[in-house]
């Protein structure tokens, strides 16, 4: 049985200049090449980036997790391209890390009122998107807000959070919430319209963790669309050991498509090749009863042919693709997701270092994992009848 590809097959390398700084390179079975060639000759499409407003502190000092400025974006941009990669840009309209957990103002739009702050977003959005145009080509997506399931921009943007553990909102009385969906979507459209407006070929994509919480995004994006926020797909992080089995993420993705008419992407997902990690402590937990794959390299490639049939079920061929993130953050050292000036920044203190080295597509040398290949493939094997029932 012979199957196309995923429309998108891509990589978050957002890493790869603090890595390769650091003294990382990579490889596979040709030799020593560019990670962006690599990625290409396995067939992965799409290179996604973040951006971040700018991460350094007062002093100057780098933030890490990539140290992802403009500057630093434009260049992994430029190196996609010239290897025949499409670009997602991902913008965090915050100085460092944005997600379900922080979501940061920049330093330098501290003392603006609301207006000021939508001001900024559409301003910042016009300059990134501009730049990229410009030395690049038009990037194909646009992410207006990373894992914004909490709201953005705090205080102004913040809505009803959502307790993954207990899968439900918090209580906030009706008007209160509707004033917060309200700002909410006033930001957001901030951010699409100047997309529309610097580079009318780029596609605009929403983006919430929990992939598998169907009732986080009925809501979400139902007070969304009510508002008439402008956006082409929905982007869903989705890890399996903390956002529920491939099959709630299924019935979640036909019912964004039934119920929105939006395409859906994957743009955050990852799983280990190995139990330990080679830098240390590991975000992956093996005795997870949720790691129902085995922790090696063909059971990795199994999780990614399993998630692309899933992507590939959605109705009306709306499953446009998946995302790997991180696939390239080697062990190397220095390398961590956070300096103790990103650290204090995020008001989010941890172990520094590199959890991640064991979820990579690349060991810890910088060579090739065959699993690669079956993110480049993205095209989901066929299942027997018993594994159906399984």
């Amino acid at each position: 049985m012979t199957t196309t590809s995923l429309q998108i097959r891509g990589a978050d390398v957002s890493m790869t200049a603090e890595v390769e700084a650091l003294g990382g390179w990579f490889s596979d079975a040709a030799g020593a090449r560019d990670l962006f060639r690599i990625l290409a000759d396995h067939g992965v499409n799409l290179a996604r980036l973040r951006v971040w407003v700018d991460p350094t502190d007062a002093e100057g000092r780098p933030y890490q997790g990539g140290t992802n400025d403009l500057v630093t974006t434009l260049r992994l941009a430029e190196r996609a391209r010239d290897a025949g990669l499409g670009l997602m840009i991902d913008l965090h309209y915050s100085d460092f890390w944005a997600d379900p957990k922080k979501q940061s103002i920049p330093r330098s739009w501290a003392g603006l009122d609301f207006d000021g702050i939508c001001d900024a977003v559409a301003a910042h959005t016009d300059e990134v998107v501009t730049a990229v145009r410009s030395n690049a080509g038009s990037p194909e997506w646009v992410q207006v807000g990373n894992e914004t399931t909490n709201g953005m921009l705090w205080p102004f943007g913040r809505t009803p959070r959502y307790d993954l553990d207990s899968r439900a909102f918090e209580a906030v009385p009706d008007d209160e919430a509707r004033d917060q969906y309200d700002r909410l979507a006033r930001l957001l459209q901030s951010g699409s319209s100047a997309v529309r407006s610097a580079d009318a070929r780029s596609r605009i994509v929403l983006h919430l963790d929990a992939g598998g919480a169907a009732d986080l995004y009925r809501r979400w994006f139902d007070e969304i669309t009510a508002r008439a926020v402008d956006f082409d797909a929905v982007g869903l992080s989705y890890y399996p050991l903390w956002h529920g089995s491939m099959h709630d993420l299924s019935a979640n993705l036909h019912q964004i498509v039934e119920r929105y008419a939006k395409d859906v992407i994957v743009v955050e997902t990852a799983y280990a090749y190995r139990p330990d990690n080679p830098a240390g402590a590991s975000m992956f937990d093996a005795s997870s009863p949720a790691a129902v794959y085995p922790p090696s390299v063909a059971g990795q490639a199994r999780y990614l042919d399993d998630l692309a049939r899933v992507v590939r079920g959605v109705p009306e061929g709306r499953g446009l693709g998946i995302v790997y993130w991180e696939p390239a953050w080697l062990p190397v050292p220095g390398t961590s997701w956070a300096s103790p000036a990103g650290m204090a920044y995020g008001d989010d203190v941890a172990e520094p270092g590199n959890g991640w080295a064991n979820q990579t597509l690349f060991d810890e040398r910088g060579s090739a994992l065959e699993s690669l290949s079956a993110l480049g493939a993205a095209h989901g094997r066929p299942r027997s009848a018993r594994e159906e029932d399984e």
